[in-house]
């Protein structure tokens, strides 16, 4: 089997998203890398334990945090061995954060 495909264009790093973005918006690269800053301790106050759990950079993405409660060892029946028990391992509480993609962003990939 021939490889006859071009190669994957790669993620933009960190710096280059940063030197982009100054260029685009006539900023210097640590001005932009600022606003990054300010954008992430934003979304932990948002998100961590006081706020409100939710989080939206408009036009992009909802970013939306879900709780789980810790859950002790059990025991539940088999569904593949039917009249066999099964062990269920405790878990610890955890929280997940969801990212949703909005419309206009949905719309720019199209």
């Amino acid at each position: 089997m021939a490889n006859n495909e071009a190669p994957k264009a790669k993620a933009m790093t960190k710096s280059a998203v940063y030197q982009e973005i100054a260029s685009t918006a006539n900023l210097t690269r640590k001005q932009v890398a600022e606003v990054f800053d300010a954008l992430t301790k934003l979304i932990k106050r948002e998100l961590g334990k006081k706020g409100p759990g939710v989080f939206a950079i408009p036009g992009l993405v909802k970013l939306t945090l879900k709780r789980y409660p810790a859950t002790k060892a059990t025991t539940k029946p088999d569904p593949f061995h039917p009249g066999q028990m099964m062990q269920v391992k405790a878990k610890p509480a955890r929280n997940k954060v969801r990212p949703r993609a909005l419309k206009a962003l949905n719309e720019m990939v199209k």
